[in-house]
């Protein structure tokens, strides 16, 4: 199941909330790696505090060991009222914008026509019509509240403290100082200053820490769904990680009656980053020969 959640938008008082009442669903800002030929694209969509940039590698890799086409998605910034629905994020393939990414959700891989269900609002099954196969990267199809730390990370960025003047790597340096007696992980800490940014000689988080804390609840929530997703899928979980478990098994195959749950050992909950090869593998074996 992959997901995609909704937007998190700062609260707005009754005349901005309704003029804004009129927006609609943007264009999905992309980058696109290889000729798609005859065969279906590879879309990935990465997750919360990500950027298209933690996939480039796995598509450019992708695409030279497969022969498909992949596409790292980086959603635009423009606001709008209804979060974003999977059939437009596909149908509405197409260059968008060049801003920072906002915050989208979980890691998750989309194989060749693949598409998220869920976390939005639709049915899985809504999916069958324009996803041939699909992957969920590290994450289940129920509430990932209990297992997840994103809330401590949060308040540990918040409190990241960078004078200016500093040059970027010794900025770098100082907030993952800062950061590492919360988030202990290198890996970790390095992903998550991805997102550190210099705007006008002053270091900033590109991604909104008060919005995302505000409506994390709802980020890590899963709604309940009825029809399934036909499709073959397949669970990839990190051994290291307790975002796929045994637990949430009965919930996986209500939802994917065809779906196959791997484990790659000694891997955490950004599994191409701390597996490559084993990743890659994995997404190949699962992929249709070309």
């Amino acid at each position: 199941m992959l997901r995609r959640l909704p937007r998190a938008l700062p609260r707005l008082p009754p005349a901005a909330a309704a003029a804004r009442s009129v927006v609609t669903a943007v264009p999905l800002a992309h980058v696109e790696v290889g000729d798609r030929g005859d065969r279906p694209p590879v879309v990935l969509l990465h997750g919360l505090f990500g950027s298209h940039g933690n996939f480039s590698t796995v598509a450019k890799t992708l695409v030279r060991r497969g022969s498909v086409k992949a596409g790292a998605d980086t959603r635009c910034p423009e606001p709008r009222r209804q979060p974003p629905q999977p059939a437009d994020d596909l149908r509405s393939h197409e260059p968008g914008c060049a801003a920072p990414p906002d915050p989208p959700g979980h890691h998750q891989v989309h194989p060749p026509g693949t598409q998220h269900g869920g976390q939005d609002g639709h049915d899985a099954g809504l999916a069958a019509d324009l996803v041939e196969r699909l992957i969920s990267v590290d994450i289940s199809p129920v509430s990932s509240t209990p297992v997840s730390e994103f809330s401590a990370y949060i308040s540990a960025m918040k409190l990241v403290k960078i004078p200016d003047g500093l040059s970027r790597s010794a900025a770098r340096q100082l907030a993952d100082d800062q950061l590492r007696p919360v988030v202990q992980l290198p890996q970790l800490r390095q992903f998550l200053l991805t997102n550190l940014v210099e705007v006008e000689g002053h270091y900033t988080w590109r991604v909104n820490l008060e919005a995302i804390s505000h409506h994390l609840a709802d980020i890590m929530n899963f709604p309940v769904f009825h029809e399934p997703y036909p499709g073959p899928a397949l669970f990839l979980g990190g051994s290291n990680s307790p975002y796929i478990s045994s637990k949430d098994y009965p919930e996986i195959q209500r939802l994917f009656p065809k779906a196959d749950v791997q484990y790659i050992k000694g891997a955490g909950h950004i599994v191409h980053q701390d597996k490559f090869e084993d990743f890659i593998t994995a997404v190949l074996n699962f992929l249709p020969p070309p």
